[in-house]
């Protein structure tokens, strides 16, 4: 592979040719029901929506610690592993000012409803969930976000290996392909590395740079915080960037040292218009579906207990 030169005041990429734009007028208000079609008469129905639990706390309780197990199953299936690194957590339903966290040093194969941590405001483990230990740098870190982002309830951040890569440059990444667009206006960036999060004042720092509406957020040196109205979304979210970061790696290989190779950047038109979409917590929620109902498949409920 061609040596990478990232230079932030490069021109070697362009918009997108000016054309006719979509718009969203006439389309449904609701982004989710954008994205489906079933039959005429309206008696066919999305069934992998968000799950309504009328109030019913210790319900949604144990479905958000199966979804967040299950999301650890995913990350360790993708190879996001990194010895104790990398950590998901999720505001409790039933106490809000406590969230359910893996326990310190099993492997994201091995996470289960039965060793996710429920962790209190000071930061030990609560007598509500598994008495194991947190890692303290996620403690730091997603206490941080869950404070500052009253408006999200899950944070999902780990070393995975394009993320840190495209973490070195401090750069965001560009909107060149559809899936992008999940980013567009959508990205902090943490440019500084503060050493291993041992402290309150990084994960601070940390929280400020995804700032007050920002779903994901790169950090130099170090790799990808993402945060979502549920587990699915903030998981959706990490992989998805995971994805482009690789993605544009290899782009800003194949155009390294070749002139005749120009990035083309999706207008800022034509992302606004599929953000509008593609950013809908709905939609990114129903868009890790497929990924849970293959766990499901493919382990049966080694994760559910």
């Amino acid at each position: 592979m061609s040596p990478i030169a990232i230079d932030p005041t490069s021109t070697e990429s362009s918009k997108a040719p000016t054309h006719g734009h979509q718009t969203l007028e006439g389309l449904s208000d609701d982004p989710l029901d954008r994205t489906w079609r079933g039959n005429k008469a309206g008696t066919i129905k999305l069934s992998t929506k968000c799950p309504d639990f009328k109030g019913d706390l210790y319900a949604e309780r144990e479905w958000v610690k199966a979804h967040l197990a299950a999301a650890f199953q995913y990350w360790g299936k993708m190879g996001y592993a990194e010895g104790v690194s990398g950590h998901i957590t999720y505001r409790d339903p039933v106490l809000p000012d406590h969230y359910w966290m893996n326990s310190f040093s099993i492997h994201f194969s091995m996470i289960t409803v039965s060793n996710l941590v429920l962790v209190n405001p000071e930061g030990f483990a609560s007598e509500h969930g598994a008495q194991l230990p947190i890692n303290t740098a996620g403690f730091h870190i997603h206490s941080a976000i869950h404070h500052a982002r009253p408006d999200i309830k899950a944070a999902a951040h780990c070393h995975s290996l394009h993320g840190k890569a495209w973490s070195v440059f401090g750069k965001k990444v560009d909107t060149l392909t559809q899936d992008a667009c999940l980013f567009y206006d959508n990205q902090g960036v943490y440019s500084n590395f503060g050493g291993l999060v041992l402290a309150a004042e990084e994960g601070e720092n940390i929280a400020k740079a995804m700032g007050p509406k920002f779903r994901t957020c790169i950090l130099q040196n170090h790799g990808l915080l993402t945060v979502g109205n549920t587990v699915d979304e903030a998981v959706y979210l990490f992989a998805a960037l995971e994805r482009m970061c690789k993605a544009q790696l290899l782009i800003e290989a194949a155009g390294a040292g070749n002139p005749s190779l120009k990035k083309v950047l999706i207008s800022d038109e034509d992302a606004q218009f599929t953000a509008a979409t593609l950013q809908s917590w709905e939609n990114v929620y129903v868009n890790f579906q497929p990924e849970y109902n293959l766990l499901v498949h493919e382990r049966g409920d080694f994760f559910l207990h």
